[in-house]
């Protein structure tokens, strides 16, 4: 019989259901959310009085698994040791030595998360040809779910069909096939087109320009990939790297970019990177309020933030095309770019952010900005685009940042002297709620990812529950939660591990008319020998892939089969 467990007298923020702050109590058995009499006896009860009870938190863009953060990892493997020495070995012994502080080791990444309270976190950027490789890494990292998107839009066969005008049903189709063979739970375009232009030899392709080649431009990249998720049916919408990351001025290309997806749902990713004007002595600016307007003015529009931090930390992006050109900035010195054959591609630079960088000091503002500028809590989530922004250890910092506008204005003073005294940020009064948190961190990547019994606490659910103990510092309060449960099994306690199960793997299912493989197979010339590469991994390898963890598929509801 499994056990019962009763979670007492905690302050529970569930937004899914309009909780906010409610004292209440949890009960939980086999694995979910259950409705217990007060007078039911249990096996277990955690006493939550006085604390914070939310669902398990969900990072919905994070660099955890693929080829290029073992990139990063080689690149710099200062992050793996202190000096000329390796790293300490854990003092805990349920984990295996694992180390790394921008770049953690799979195991390392499993233990972070779940000590903040997180019990699933998902790989943006798998590439199609790599998928088995990434479901391997993403499998070895203990306790938290996963899952990952596919790249599309920079793909030889995508930017082929494209080009020969083939109908809207066969592209729905080739993407609904990739999904399914790659196991992906969404589908993710990087600066749409532009890492292929890249290979063309062209530095720069705006949204309204055509690939060299191709002669296609990432308004029709988007807007085809868009129009195929929706007709799939796919709960996440197109999660969409848009084009000119970094380039003062971008936030042209960004608004584009949103009306390219002419009303059709999209999930603009880390944000802060696309959001710069170019106005100023030093021709860039802030263009938060610009960005905001646009995503409170489009309701089919979500967005992540991808907020900076001021530290040493690796960027590591399937742009080639912005990483080659950023590569000079790379600190320390030295940097990695690859070409994923017909796929993708792959830029490592490691980069540290200074407060005294008036670039720095502007995009950590630019992020704060976006925050507290978009109306609606459900179309934002909480991310530092891991690592390339910050590592995710730095959350319950940027979580302080949101809620406590004294610190954040402490923070704001010690930056470089024009943007202390310039930043919009320095008016802007709004402190997030406890509740607001737990949408941003919980409740909103649930829904946008179509995890209908993640995020919430509702009876039913998945019992992935984090009991925090209430404190005036919310950095500290997000540090160290009391109790972590996952799948009803606690696996942290005072911060520490205590239980290391495998994570599962969440995957999208999508319909497709499977006659696309006898037309692409028609379409791969011998050097792309031939389209087997996107080969169907099938359940028993991808759980073999996963180290047993449990397969979690995610229904499609076809708009226009």
């Amino acid at each position: 019989m499994s056990a019962t467990i009763r979670i007492r007298g905690g302050k529970v923020y569930d937004p899914i259901h309009g909780v906010d702050g409610e004292v209440r109590d949890i009960g939980v058995r086999g694995g979910r959310i259950v409705a217990l009499d007060p007078r039911e006896p249990v096996t277990q009860e955690i006493d939550a009085s006085g604390g914070v009870v939310m669902a398990g938190g969900i990072d919905m863009h994070s660099h955890i698994g693929g080829g290029k953060m073992n990139l990063a990892r080689l690149l710099l493997p200062e992050d793996h040791r202190r000096g000329l020495e390796p790293a300490a070995l854990p003092d805990n012994p349920l984990e295996l030595p694992s180390c790394g502080t921008c770049i953690p080791g799979t195991l390392a990444t499993g233990y972070r998360y779940a000590e903040m309270g997180y019990t699933a976190a998902f790989e943006p950027a798998m590439v199609a040809g790599n998928a088995r490789h990434a479901h391997l890494e993403m499998g070895d990292v203990p306790i938290i779910d996963h899952g990952a998107y596919v790249m599309l839009g920079n793909d030889e066969m995508f930017l082929r069909l494209l080009h020969e005008g083939a109908p809207p049903e066969l592209l729905r189709d080739y993407v609904g096939h990739v999904v399914h063979a790659t196991k992906a739970m969404g589908v993710k375009v990087v600066n749409p087109g532009g890492i292929s232009a890249f290979k063309f030899n062209q530095r720069k392709l705006d949204v309204d320009e055509a690939h060299t080649h191709w002669q296609v431009t990432p308004r029709q990249i988007v807007g085809a990939l868009a129009r195929a998720i929706h007709e799939i049916g796919l709960a996440h919408p197109l999660h969409i790297h848009a084009s000119n990351l970094g380039v003062p001025g971008n936030i042209e290309s960004t608004l584009q970019t949103i009306a390219a997806l002419d009303g059709l749902r999209g999930h603009l990713t880390h944000v802060q990177f696309h959001a710069y004007g170019r106005e100023g002595p030093k021709k860039f600016s802030s263009a938060a309020l610009q960005l905001a307007e646009a995503v409170n003015a489009n309701p089919n529009v979500s967005i992540d933030v991808g907020q900076i931090l001021f530290g040493q930390t690796v960027t590591a992006s399937g742009d080639t095309m912005r990483q080659h050109a950023n590569a000079e900035l790379g600190s320390p010195r030295k940097w990695i770019g690859a070409d994923i054959e017909c796929d993708a591609g792959c830029g490592v630079v490691p980069f540290r952010y200074r407060e005294q960088s008036y670039v720095n000091a502007l995009q950590w503002a630019i992020g704060l900005e976006i925050f507290l500028l978009v109306d609606d809590p459900w179309r934002i989530v909480l991310t530092t685009d891991h690592p390339n922004g910050a590592p995710f250890t730095s959350y319950p910092h940027l979580i302080r940042l949101l809620m406590d506008k004294g610190f954040r204005d402490e923070q704001l003073a010690k930056l470089h002297p024009e943007v202390a005294a310039q930043s919009a940020l320095k008016d802007i009064r709004r402190e997030l709620t406890m509740y607001e948190i737990a949408i941003l961190t919980r409740s909103a990547p649930a829904r946008l990812l179509g995890l209908a019994d993640r995020g919430q606490l509702g009876v039913g659910a998945a019992a992935d529950v984090t009991v925090y103990r209430d404190a005036a510092d919310p950095e500290a309060m997000f540090t160290t939660p009391a109790w972590v449960l996952k799948d009803g099994v606690p696996v942290v306690k005072d911060g520490r591990v205590i239980a290391t199960p495998a994570g599962g793997t969440h995957f999208a299912t999508p319909g497709f008319d499977p006659g696309i493989e006898r037309v692409l197979d028609a379409r791969t010339d011998a050097y792309m020998l031939p389209h087997r590469r996107y080969q169907v991994i099938g359940h028993d390898e991808l759980c073999s892939c996963c180290n047993g963890g449990r397969l979690l598929p995610a229904a499609c509801f076809p708009k226009a089969l």
